[in-house]
């Protein structure tokens, strides 16, 4: 089962994808995204950390994510991934400007062979205004794109809102 959970800010999504994660008894791989660029950020992740099980295997890898989820595979495993919006975001920094279409198409191209459960969390940032200044509008144009490319190929795709799921596929 392959599941894409989205959801805005401080919407709830990555206390739900953990809920999901720790209810199906499986072992736990999470592959945490997130990069500490400033003090906020490093107390976001210090927050996270601290909310989830101390069982869970961690995995933390900001840019190869494909790999990172064929080299862990594992059929008696669910996977969660936190979060895709962050993924992109490093992506988007990064220096080589192919990356981040590689990168995309190495998560989406493994995908149809993962033995594992899968929990793939992000933001859904399109239903906002449109960003002013250009690296901006790439991000949710990117991050947008990619929904919709996960989407088509994810068994289900939940949106929280408020801390309530909403089921849009399976």
């Amino acid at each position: 089962m392959q599941q894409l959970i989205l959801g805005g800010i401080r919407s709830g999504k990555s206390r739900y994808a953990q809920q999901l994660a720790q209810d199906s008894g499986k072992p736990v791989t999470l592959i945490a995204t997130a990069t500490a660029g400033d003090a906020e950020m490093a107390e976001r992740i210090r927050r996270h950390q601290q909310e989830r099980p101390a069982n869970w295997q961690v995995i933390e890898e900001p840019l190869a994510l494909g790999e990172a989820l064929h080299n862990s595979d594992d059929p008696e495993a669910i996977m969660l991934i936190d979060c895709l919006t962050l993924w992109l975001t490093n992506l988007l920094l990064d220096s080589d400007p192919q990356r981040l279409e590689q990168e995309q198409n190495k998560l989406l191209a493994c995908l149809p062979s993962m033995q594992a459960d899968l929990l793939l969390v992000s933001n859904e940032v399109g239903q906002g205004i449109i960003p002013a200044d250009p690296l901006s509008r790439r991000f949710a144009d990117e991050t947008g794109r990619l929904h919709q490319r996960l989407a088509r190929v994810c068994d289900r795709v939940t949106l929280i809102t408020a801390g309530l799921p909403q089921i849009l596929k399976g």
